[in-house]
């Protein structure tokens, strides 16, 4: 192993530290070293004397600008490159993992379904590669990096330059070869340099052949020896080395391996699919060792053969031209166990599915608080992605490999691969974002912003904003973009108000930068050929013939189906892959975008709607609040202009609007005399505060308690009126607990502020106890502790998991939800000291919930028997309810009701 060089070192100090040499190749040597500016591990990659002389500086410099322009999730990309003391480098992302020369030299055989798998995984980055005009050149295991599971492909670039190097200088000159004879295609090996797409595709079936082989398809004592074969000699039968090898594998191999180009796929995504396609091998010829014989009758056989393979080839291409016939359109539910339930009716587009159809990714209930599930469509069971607490809103990669998703109240942009793994940060979307993202194939995610749509690339970087919102046509908000193809532009939701019936489906346009408004509606995506399918608020999913290159409507919409449910903000849970499968969750929906009902529950679970029926709009992530007396419920509704207290007198009077102050008003409670209502309040200018009104509207609301400079986000008084628990979010996102007296204390008490979320308050009616939710475990728990002094004592009352306590009117008994969705009760004892009882279930929630995320949905009856509470009504009452509609082959239909147009 050599030394790090010192003159590079000096030279590269001020960015990079050269640690040690990694390994050596027949190009380069690669050292470790570690990013100053960003802290970070990197390779360093310096190029051999020798082909640095051939090369150039200036044309090595030239050329690799083309590998730092190729960004795609299976290319591993360049970070930096340069020319110091005299040596030529280049800089790129430190892999953990292996080569698969690595694995192979482990294992020497790969299963087939692995093998194929990273064979099109790489194919995915030589087609992409291949379409911006650039040929690897040197395919290898060497050169196939494995990282949590996937490929990625190195060293782009450099056998391009070197291949333009010096006026026709061979690298012969040097003693060096461009490639590795094993992978090496006839015409590379013969020295051609004019190659295309074709060689590469020629060295990807050699590494596929060897993954399943065990060996490459030819092998020799020498590199002259390799290249006479890899001319002359056509490789063994997979099959006959392997037996398990299926014949459509086998014979796209050996289509790559063809000895002249004009006979392999013309392209590596054409390898990929005769790869994927079970048939291939019955409607090709896989080359195969010639036949010789100067006997007459082995003459007439190879005649008989020939004869009889015309005749096959014949009623082969009869059956290829035959018109495909329809494939069927098969819609059926898809059944999710409940404590694997999808979190329906939840604010964001919470469904996704891959480009193939095979798998989906949708938010449900999980340890600590929502999560994210992947369900492969062959299974019956899903799978919770570990570190994806909080996530709303996951969209997969174009590969189908990893999931991107925003998690937490500043709306982190997230990436996890699908299989499991560390997630990783790639930015702040920032607060008042979440409308959701896009991944393209070429590499960027599109996203909504505070400000507008924006974008960065999906292995990091700075994010760029795209689309500003328009402030003189009063836009509010942009949401749920979707890429074009071809790169034309991004489809996207905007609004100038909170009613969903009349927000826009826009086009943007990458080349001419404008907007097209298209319709209205809540949800567009673009299908090829060319419709533009679209979800309207009444939950009716249209299509319209849409011009991709002018980026506009050429047709009316025709109805396709309905019973889509819409959620808060003109969201739904739908989703189209590109292979023609739909998805969707049912439910009602109504112009104004989501339905909930007023509900009593009794102890059992059962649930009786208010007569009459009283529905609404529900606002996300909100509380209600039953009256002393039972007979008014306060709870805030989102209207057209934002979320406003309103009461419902009960059980059969109107719902009518209690708050026209301010922005913004959530989270009502009552006082115990039943006259005022406790709510948050944002008003025109600065944070949420807490306030005060009469419930009969005949005043003016009253200031109660402000923090300067941060917002309240939960509130309560205590049942004599003297204390006001609230809960804040401090600047660096955790979350905590005070206390305080208004008109009395001119300071809070700090109830809970330590380095765990805190949030939940609720106090008993005696007003010695506080219950509150914490994180301290790893994953949210109710706790309590005594009130004032907080640290006197504590005791957890859930195990597995624990939110949205609240305490009975006789302060006996606690409730709260469990991790696993289900309604749990707590006994108390009354007295001095705390002494609770074991918690147990009254009932499961199926797919519902009584809460809002921490805060409590639901509230007691007077004589603490029951509860009220809001419930979505897709959840109780739709065909369906709790599942999801999968339709396969739905573009069948698309296309059949479109009039195949």
């Amino acid at each position: 192993m050599t030394p790090v060089p010192g003159a590079l070192a000096t030279a590269l100090a001020d960015r990079y530290r050269l640690e040690r040499e990694l390994g050596q190749g027949g190009m380069a040597t690669v050292y470790l070293a570690h990013d100053l500016r960003h802290d970070r591990r990197i390779a360093v990659k310096v190029l051999r004397p020798e082909l640095a002389a051939v090369i150039g500086a200036d044309r090595f410099l030239t050329e690799i600008k083309t590998t730092a322009n190729l960004q795609h999730p299976h290319i591993l990309g360049l970070i930096d490159s340069g020319e110091a003391a005299g040596q030529l480098w280049y800089a790129m992302p430190y892999v953990e993992g292996e080569s698969l020369r690595d694995r192979l030299q482990r294992e020497k055989q790969l299963a087939v379904a692995d093998a194929v798998r990273l064979a099109r995984e790489v194919a995915g980055a030589l087609d992409y590669a291949h379409r911006h005009g650039v040929i690897h050149r040197d395919i290898k295991p060497e050169n196939i990096l494995i990282h949590d599971g996937s490929a990625l492909v190195a060293d782009f670039g450099i056998a391009l330059a070197a291949s333009r190097a010096g006026d026709g200088t061979r690298m012969t000159e040097t003693g060096m070869s461009l490639g590795t004879p094993h992978y090496m295609s006839p015409e590379q090996a013969m020295g051609e340099r004019d190659l295309d797409a074709r060689s590469d595709v020629y060295a990807l079936g050699a590494v596929l052949y060897e993954m399943l082989a065990g060996e490459p398809p030819f092998t020799g004592p020498s590199a002259q020896a390799i290249v006479a074969r890899v001319v002359t000699e056509e490789p063994r039968r997979l099959t006959a080395q392997r037996r398990t090898v299926p014949l459509h594998v086998e014979a796209a191999v050996l289509t790559a391996l063809s000895k002249l180009p004009a006979d392999r796929f013309p392209t590596a995504a054409e390898f990929v699919r005769a790869l994927e396609d079970p048939g291939y091998a019955t409607t090709t010829a896989a080359p195969t060792a010639r036949l010789r014989s100067d006997r007459p009758t082995v003459r007439l056989s190879v005649l008989a053969l020939a004869t009889l393979a015309l005749l096959a080839s014949a009623l082969a291409a009869w059956g290829w031209l035959r018109p495909e016939p329809p494939r069927p359109v098969r819609r059926y539910s898809m059944g999710l166990p409940p404590d694997q339930a999808m979190r329906q009716g939840v604010l964001g587009v919470n469904l996704a599915i891959s480009s193939d159809g095979s798998r989906i990714v949708y938010v449900g209930s999980g340890v600590g608080g929502d999560q994210l599930w992947v369900r492969d469509r062959d299974r019956l069971d899903a799978t919770p992605l570990p570190g994806t607490t909080g996530a709303a809103s996951p969209f997969f990669s174009p590969d189908g490999n990893r999931i991107a998703f925003s998690a937490g109240s500043d709306f982190l942009l997230k990436v996890v691969p699908v299989t499991g793994g560390p997630p990783i940060t790639l930015t702040q979307a920032g607060a008042g974002s979440g409308g959701g993202g896009a991944w393209s194939t070429d590499g960027w995610i599109y996203y909504d912003s505070p400000v507008g749509l924006a974008r960065l690339r999906a292995d990091g970087g700075s994010p760029e904003p795209i689309l500003p919102l328009d402030s003189a046509a009063n836009e509010l908000g942009h949401a749920w973009p979707a890429a074009l193809p071809k790169g034309r532009g991004l489809l996207f939701r905007s609004r100038r108000n909170l009613d969903p019936t009349d927000f826009d489906l826009v086009a943007f346009d990458f080349r001419t930068r404008e907007r097209h408004v298209l319709t209205k509606g809540l949800v567009a995506r673009y299908v090829e050929p060319g419709y533009l399918v679209f979800l309207r608020a009444d939950g009716a999913v249209l299509a319209a013939p849409f011009d991709l290159d002018k980026l506009v409507l050429t047709g009316p919409a025709v109805p396709l189906f309905e019973g889509v449910m819409t959620k808060p903000f003109g969201s739904a849970d739908l989703a189209i892959s590109p292979s023609g499968t739909l998805v969707y969750a049912p439910g009602q929906a109504t112009g104004a975008g989501g339905v909930a009902e007023l509900v009593y529950v009794s102890r059992e679970g059962g649930v009786t709607p208010l007569d009459p029926p009283v529905t609404y709009n529900p606002s996300a992530n909100r509380g209600l609040s039953l009256s002393p007396d039972g007979t008014r419920l306060a709870l805030d509704v989102v209207g057209t202009t934002g979320p406003e207290i309103w009461i419902k007198q009960l059980p059969a009077g109107p719902l009518s609007r209690l708050t026209f102050e301010g922005r913004a008003s959530i989270r009502p409670t009552w006082t115990a005399d039943g006259r005022w209502v406790l709510y948050l309040m944002a008003p025109d200018s600065g944070p949420p505060a807490a306030w005060r009104k009469r419930a009969d509207g005949s005043a003016a609301a009253e200031l109660v308690w402000r923090v300067p400079g941060r917002p309240i986000n939960e509130a309560l008084l205590s049942r004599d009126g003297q204390w006001l628990v609230y809960r804040l979010t401090q600047a660096d996102g955790n979350r905590d607990i005070y206390a305080v007296r208004p008109g009395r204390d001119s300071l809070p008490t700090p109830l809970l502020t330590g380095p765990y979320w805190e949030e939940g308050p609720a106090l008993s009616p005696d007003g010695r106890w506080l219950a509150y939710t914490s994180n301290e475990s790893g994953r949210d728990e109710v706790f309590v502790r005594p009130f004032p002094d907080t640290d006197a004592g504590r005791w957890q009352i859930s195990t597995g998991g624990g939110s949205a306590s609240r305490w009975s009117r006789s302060g006996r008994e606690l409730f709260f939800e469990n991790a696993a969705g289900e309604f749990m009760v707590v006994p108390v004892t009354p007295g001095t000291t705390f002494t609770p009882g074991e918690p147990r279930r009254l009932f499961p929630l199926n797919g519902a919930r009584l809460s809002s995320n921490i805060s409590p949905y639901y509230d007691l009856t007077p004589d603490d028997l029951g509860f009220v509470t809001a419930r979505l009504s897709a959840v109780n009452q739709a065909p369906g309810a709790g599942q999801l509609v999968v339709v396969d082959n739905w573009f069948e239909e698309l296309r059949a009701k479109m009039g195949g147009k």
